[in-house]
């Protein structure tokens, strides 16, 4: 259904796919090797737009549950959807057993076109075309938890209490959507992470977590031992903390398969650039715009001082494990969801995802990024130092 987009999704690779185009123009400046001229073109990311083949016929729309100021924006925009635009429209189940939903009677009759579908049981990644989300930002973030490899465009209305990755406005709802449909609209790659748990875990405990659906067996001939592996897309950050324990979390930290540090102190927490200005940014990092190929590492109150945020490539491989002399195990929480108890044995793979978010911006992703920090971090706000009188001026003089 898209033109270019799916393209790049299916060959996204983050040393090319965060639009670093490396057309290098080699010129001989003289008769050595050493004499050359390197020209980089990298491309604008304000240029990434969305293009469909075809117009859309099928759209997912992700409401909040248990928002009832939700009800009539969700009410207005599937009644467009279905109506006016004549789209398939997928809904979650639980959102149609939402009881400011359910006992709306005048929604009797578009709820009958609407398809339905359950989180972990059906799988709807071939059926979407794009996505429209309306809530804050977990919303988003809750729509890319449901595609574990390629997601379709998604639309956010910024109708929760923080914006950073939902820019559009409801109230104009219908122009907005029609100028996506019709195609031609910025868009932004917001790059996810792979994240592989990896458990050792003995015969019993592991027949008790038989029922996680994401769960892999892997043997290595050992009736008494088995190794379950567990895989998610995450496109905020992979939270490891100490838990419940008041012992400091200990934990080691591999990059590329080489021990870089210890992390000593309540966790630390690896995030992508979009969920650099989430719980990063709280702990002292920097903000970094999505179109930048990287992994942020930050430490969570860290014991030595000196361990200060870091940014390293995007497509490295980080493998986080406790310390053999940790004195309690730690937990991890992958955008805030999915949180278990990690023990001496089991690690934490994380490495940059092949599929992207594809973000639909209001203007373009630029414009988008410093609006967002204005409106939410209130980012760069201070009360202006008043001009200079000449007098004043003469006496600085």
């Amino acid at each position: 259904m898209i033109n270019t987009l799916h393209s790049q999704l299916e060959k996204y690779h983050m040393q090319e796919a965060m639009k670093f185009n490396h057309h290098v123009q080699q010129q001989a400046l003289g008769d050595g090797d050493n004499d050359r001229f390197w020209t980089w073109h990298i491309q604008d990311p304000a240029s990434q737009r969305l293009t469909w083949n075809n117009p859309p016929k099928s759209v997912l729309v992700i409401k909040k549950i248990r928002d009832a100021s939700l009800r009539r924006p969700f009410k207005e925009l599937c009644i467009f959807l279905t109506e006016v635009k004549n789209l398939i429209v997928y809904v979650e189940k639980k959102v149609l057993e939402d009881p400011a939903i359910a006992s709306d009677e005048s929604l009797v009759a578009v709820k009958k076109k609407f398809c339905t579908f359950q989180e972990d049981l059906d799988d709807i990644s071939d059926r979407v075309d794009f996505i429209i989300c309306l809530g804050g930002d977990g919303t988003l973030l809750y729509a890319s938890s449901l595609f574990q490899e390629s997601v379709p465009p998604v639309m956010a209305f910024n109708l929760g209490s923080l914006g950073f990755l939902t820019p559009f406005n409801f109230d104009t709802y219908q122009s907005q959507v029609t100028q996506v449909i019709e195609g031609n609209s910025a868009i932004v790659l917001r790059s996810r992470l792979r994240v592989k748990v990896v458990r050792g875990c003995s015969e019993k405990a592991f027949a008790q977590d038989a029922m996680d659906e994401m769960g892999l067996i892997v043997t290595n001939g050992d009736t008494e031992v088995a190794r379950k592996t567990m895989q998610y897309q995450v496109l905020n950050e992979v939270v490891v903390d100490r838990g419940p324990s008041s012992y400091l979390s200990n934990v080691d930290l591999f990059l590329d398969g080489h021990q870089i540090t210890t992390v000593q102190g309540d966790g630390v927490i690896v995030s992508t650039p979009t969920g650099s200005t989430a719980y990063a940014v709280a702990a002292g990092a920097s903000m970094i715009h999505p179109n930048v190929p990287a992994i942020m590492i930050t430490p969570i109150c860290p014991h030595s001082l000196s361990f200060r945020p870091i940014v390293v490539p995007a497509g490295v491989e980080l493998k986080i494990m406790l310390s053999p002399d940790a004195r309690n195990t730690a937990w991890v929480s992958l955008d805030g969801r999915k949180r278990q108890e990690i023990s001496h044995g089991d690690s934490i793979t994380i490495t940059t995802s092949c599929f992207p978010v594809p973000s639909i911006c209001f203007r373009d992703p630029v414009n988008d990024w410093f609006e967002s920090l204005a409106q939410c971090l209130h980012w760069n706000v201070r009360k202006r130092q008043n001009n200079l009188s000449s007098e004043e001026e003469e006496e600085e003089c």
